[in-house]
């Protein structure tokens, strides 16, 4: 009898030990492609077609893959809620996301095609916590997770709540993860204009090395991203695995135990460097205390196009080889307005406008169609909009900050500064007010006020690309060559959109 159980013993044992220690568990996958969101311009070209690419690649790899395209808030949450019902204790899970994402509250949020985000709480409604998913796969007991997130996207809702942090936050996950993101923490980065993405490109490249280490095949895609973009894309990692994981086992297996040393790799910082070293835009601030109203009155000549040049000249800085063009619309520069006709059909204005019918005096629907006029190019008729929202509540900083912001971009400059002096009287240190009265004085030609706007606006958030970029534009113009570049190059490392902008508001 003893013999006979050592025997079946020793065949139980020698089975066992042929088997990979994760091999038991299964491989699940949830992959998601988000591309059409409603108050973007047009969909993007390349989550759908990454998303179908990643989820092929992982199935050739032994995954259960999940796809889904272009999902709600309630279609993601039922798929999360599917995923959770799968997990046995031991299984591998991973989460690929694509599309538009934002951080909160220092934390990383999936935005599904339906969101509505007026205000930055709309967020963590609206969106899904990478934080919380990767508790609740870890709660239902999975011993490999990963997360790769290609979403820092520069999202069409910033303007709305514009003092939002670009790009993703670091993620706190449990032990046993491992996450990267596309790009570096806090910094957003351009569709290539193709249909894939580079990530996507390098990160299947990768992929299919058999017996590559999860975290070697995670690095080696950064260090491919970073080589590709010249550097301008550097792919942010963090793990935390206690075993070793193989997307493609060859004949040494899948997985193998390792001693429980939890490793945090940031990579890279989380400013991704630019031609100069890490932006500290603290070093040079400007006095403590944010300016409130003492930025000159803007003379009235310069908008004139017949003014004579001598009186035009006398109100321009001596000291840039190319002054700032005069307060006028630029139309060179900026596409024409879409026109109310033509804007119609949008889902969201036309939503508002049904509510503003229903509700003259709805100050709340006049405000938020302001900010969707505002963020396709209407300027005037989303300032029509703030007029009349701030003719039903005169105090309200939010609608004068937007008014003043639009108004710039115009060319009204004479009015814009009005409106942003007057959100600063009522709310001293409002950080999107002193940005937007940068970008007045800036247009304006008055460098030295448009720096201390920029200065008080950044010692407030010093990682406000538009305040950086504005700031380095007036230096430069200010004479302050140096100092200028310096600040013009790390904010495009932050955001490279950042020209397009400025240029989107007649600013070169």
């Amino acid at each position: 009898m003893k013999i006979r159980l050592a025997i079946l013993l020793a065949l139980i044992f020698a089975v066992a030990s042929t088997v990979p220690s994760s091999a038991a568990g299964d491989r699940y996958a949830l992959v998601i492609g988000n591309a059409k969101y409603p108050d973007a311009d047009m969909p993007l070209k390349e989550p759908v077609n990454d998303a179908r690419d990643v989820t092929d690649e992982l199935k050739r790899d032994g995954f259960k893959v999940e796809i889904g395209e272009n999902l709600t808030g309630d279609a993601m949450r039922r798929a999360f809620e599917r995923l959770y019902g799968k997990i046995k204790p031991g299984d591998v899970v991973l989460l690929f996301f694509s599309g538009y994402g934002i951080q909160s509250n220092r934390q990383t949020y999936m935005m599904p095609v339906d969101c509505q985000l007026w205000q930055e709480t709309d967020v963590r409604r609206d969106g899904i916590s990478l934080e919380n998913v990767l508790t609740e796969i870890n709660n239902r007991g999975a011993g490999v997770k990963i997360a790769l997130l290609d979403a820092s996207r520069r999202n069409p809702y910033e303007r709305r709540f514009r003092s939002f942090s670009a790009g993703l936050a670091p993620v706190v996950a449990p032990n046993g993860t491992l996450v990267m993101y596309s790009a570096a923490l806090s910094s957003v980065i351009s569709d290539n204009g193709g249909d894939h993405s580079l990530f996507v490109q390098e990160l299947l490249k990768e992929i299919r090395v058999p017996d590559l280490m999860a975290e070697e095949t995670l690095n080696k895609t950064r260090v491919g991203v970073t080589r590709a973009s010249r550097q301008e894309q550097i792919p942010w990692i963090s793990s935390s695995l206690s075993e070793d994981f193989s997307f493609v086992p060859g004949a040494g297996g899948s997985s193998s135990p390792r001693p429980p040393t939890p490793i945090i790799e940031p990579l890279p910082p989380a400013k991704p460097p630019a031609a100069a070293p890490s932006p500290t835009p603290q070093a040079n601030l400007a006095p403590a205390q944010p300016p409130k109203a003492e930025a000159p009155v803007i003379p009235p000549a310069p908008p004139a196009p017949p003014a004579p040049p001598p009186a035009a000249a006398d109100n321009k800085p001596a000291q840039p080889p190319q002054p700032p063009a005069p307060p006028q619309p630029s139309p060179s520069s900026q596409p024409a307005a879409p026109t109310q006709v033509a804007l119609a059909d949008d889902p969201t204005i036309k939503s508002l406008t049904a509510k503003i019918d229903a509700n003259p005096d709805d100050f709340n629907a006049l405000y938020r169609r302001g900010q969707v006029y505002a963020s396709k190019g209407a300027y005037s008729l989303a300032v029509k909009d703030f007029d009349d929202t701030i003719r039903l509540h005169p105090k309200d900083v939010e609608a004068l900050n937007n008014r003043c912001w639009a108004r710039a971009v115009m060319g009204d400059l004479q009015s814009a500064l009005r409106d942003c002096n007057e959100a600063l009287r009522l709310k001293p240190d409002f950080v999107d007010a002193l940005d937007s009265r940068g970008l007045v004085n800036l247009k304006a030609g008055q460098n030295k006020n448009a720096i201390t706007d920029f200065d008080a606006a950044l010692k407030l958030n010093s990682r406000l690309t538009s305040s950086l970029y504005g700031r380095g534009l007036a230096k430069q113009r200010n004479g302050s060559i140096s100092e200028g570049n310096l600040d013009i190059a790390n904010a495009k490392a932050m955001d490279p959109n950042i020209v397009q902008e400025f240029e989107s508001y007649g600013v070169h």
